[in-house]
This record gives structure tokens, C-alpha cells and sequence, in this order.
């Protein structure tokens, strides 16, 4: 019983994290791979990280534009490519965070916990910069209340983030290692 009490006394506030990271990755894999990075998801608008279409009032349909012609609606091509960047890189930093976390966590490492921390503060910073620079540029188009699920998770994906990044700087791993007792990792 002693033994339970200490090992979710030492182990408990990592399987948190743990959780918590993998909630933030479900919820980017959802937003810009099955919902294709779309925010607006509408029968008469579609906006995303790679669709930009509107409704068309001459062929009464959706319309879907290129560069050039989103150029010309204010949409710059070095803005929407940042954008992209931000909110791609943020899914693809945030991939490696759970090994240095479990290699901390084992070997009281508290480079690798550094590590862990800056990967989770150049995913926050990424998803925030690419997701407001998208908005930024599209908010001629989109209201709030147009917003559907993609956004959603995105917006839930950046507080869980931010909380996480909160969390795992508190929470340091032991660096104390016991050499009488055999390693669980």
C-alpha cells in the first residue's frame, strides 16, 4: 500500500502530462489532418490553411482560389505560407516532446526536461502565430459564428498547450537517482 501511495505520488503528475500531450496531439491531428486544416466549413464558404473558397453569386457555387487571385483579395502568398508553417510546425515540434519527457522522467535528466519545455514553447508559438495570422487575413470572410470544428479543436489544442507548457515547468523530474533500488523505465 505504501509502495502504491509512492509511486502515484512520484508518477502521477507524469502520467498527467502524459495525458494531457496526447489530448493536444489527438486534437491537431483532428484539426489539420482529418478536417484539412479548415476553419469555416460551409456549404457557401470553405477557409483553411490550403482552401480558400467562396461563394460565387454569377454560378451559384462554391468557388475555390488560387494564388493569384488571392492575391488580388488581399490574401499575400508569404503570409498564407507562415500561417502554414505556424500551425504544421507546431503539430510536427509537438510530436517530440513525449521522448524527452520519458527519457527525463527515467535517467533524472534535466536537459532533456529543457528540451521538452522549449519544444512545448515553439509549439505553442507556432500554433498561436500560424492560427492568428490565417484569421488575420480571412476575417473579411469569417465571423466567429462561422467557425466550425476545425477551429475549435485548434483553439482548445492552444489552451491545452499553453497549460501543459505551464505544468511541465513546474513540475521537474526527480534528479535524484537511488542506486540500491532497480529502474523502472
Amino acid at each position: 500500500m505504501a509502495a502504491s501511495r509512492a509511486w502515484r505520488g512520484e508518477h502521477l503528475p507524469f502520467m498527467g502530462i502524459m495525458t494531457l500531450m496526447a489530448v493536444v496531439i489527438a486534437l491537431l491531428f483532428y484539426a489539420l489532418l482529418w478536417k484539412a486544416g479548415n476553419l469555416a466549413e460551409l456549404p457557401s464558404l470553405r477557409i483553411g490553411f490550403y482552401n480558400f473558397c467562396l461563394w460565387d453569386e454569377d454560378s451559384s457555387s462554391l468557388r475555390c482560389h488560387q494564388f493569384p487571385e488571392l492575391e488580388a483579395l488581399g490574401v499575400p502568398r508569404l503570409g498564407l505560407a507562415l500561417a502554414r508553417l505556424g500551425a504544421y510546425g507546431a503539430l510536427v515540434f509537438i510530436l517530440f516532446v513525449p521522448l524527452p519527457l520519458i527519457v527525463a522522467q527515467c535517467k533524472g535528466n534535466q536537459g532533456e526536461w529543457q528540451l521538452a519545455v522549449l519544444l512545448l514553447a515553439v509549439s505553442s508559438m507556432m500554433l498561436a502565430s500560424g492560427l492568428g495570422l490565417l484569421l488575420y487575413y480571412a476575417w473579411k470572410w469569417v465571423r466567429l459564428s462561422l467557425l466550425g470544428p476545425g477551429f475549435l479543436a485548434l483553439v482548445l489544442a492552444q489552451a491545452l498547450l499553453i497549460l501543459l507548457l505551464r505544468v511541465t515547468v513546474m513540475l521537474h523530474p526527480r534528479t535524484k537517482m537511488d542506486k540500491s533500488k532497480p529502474e523502472i523505465c
